[in-house]
């Protein structure tokens, strides 16, 4: 959570400089990182789980995770460890912080995302190389038979799925029900699912200024595959929001 729940405005102002020391730092890196994941992974034969897929992804990640934490003052407080191999990972999402740590607290992923990433020159093809699951926002069913197949693909693979299954980021405070998606994939790779709490929003917000402070995931017990829908999608909102609730 933020050091302060309303900064006052000199720690505001200090907030506001390290936030653009951390943009020039995180982007410079970026310009060198994510081309070299984009290389990395035309030269890995695609579908391959080859290491090369996945070294790049992961030294961005990384470099996100140094300069946040140096520059930005953000800490991460981890309750609980990700269990290894295939598990549909369930996470709360209040900031762009988890959907890029996503890359470095799990191994070899396939992180469902919106769409719209998709199209982020470079990026969007390297996370496409990297096998993300792209979905639209509205959920046809051409799109959710394609995230399924992908899904599918990638335990195949032996990697885990990791889903944000209120399908959007939301505000401090929200418990929107989860969307359709969840089910659908819970239902299909007969996976356990593992349910992350984390409260990043009032570090980690939309807004520009982002203020030092301490996230905390809370890593639930695996949820078994094969519970009725009701049953899954009650346990998995209660875990993820156990910060708010």
């Amino acid at each position: 959570m933020a050091e302060t729940s309303a900064p006052p405005v000199l720690a505001t102002m200090v907030a506001f400089v390290r936030t653009c020391l951390f943009q020039i730092a995180f982007l410079g890196g970026s310009l060198v990182l994510v081309p070299l994941a984009l290389l990395l992974g035309l030269i890995a034969p695609r579908d391959s789980g080859s290491p090369l897929l996945f070294i790049g992804p992961q030294l961005w990640a990384g470099w996100f995770r140094l300069t946040s934490r140096v520059v930005a003052g953000v800490r991460i407080d981890i309750d609980g460890s990700i269990p290894p191999g295939p598990h549909l990972f369930a996470l709360k999402h209040e900031s762009a912080l988890e959907a890029i740590l996503t890359l470095w607290w799990f191994q070899r992923p396939a992180v469902v995302m919106k769409q719209e990433l998709r199209a982020i020159p470079i990026w969007g093809l390297a996370s496409a190389r990297h096998g993300s699951i792209f979905v639209d926002r509205q959920g046809s069913a051409g799109m959710l038979r394609e995230m399924m197949r992908q899904a599918q693909k990638a335990v195949a693979q032996g990697r885990p799925v990791v889903i944000f299954p209120e399908g959007t980021r939301v505000e401090v405070g929200e418990t929107p029900a989860l969307a359709a998606g969840f089910a659908g994939l819970y239902k299909m790779l007969k996976l356990p699912v593992v349910p992350v709490a984390l409260d990043s929003g009032t570090v980690w917000p939309k807004r520009f200024v982002k203020y030092p402070g301490t996230v905390h995931l809370k890593i639930g017990a695996p949820i078994p595959p094969g519970l009725p829908r009701a049953d899954v999608e009650a346990r998995v909102h209660a875990a993820i929001n156990a910060f708010r609730i």
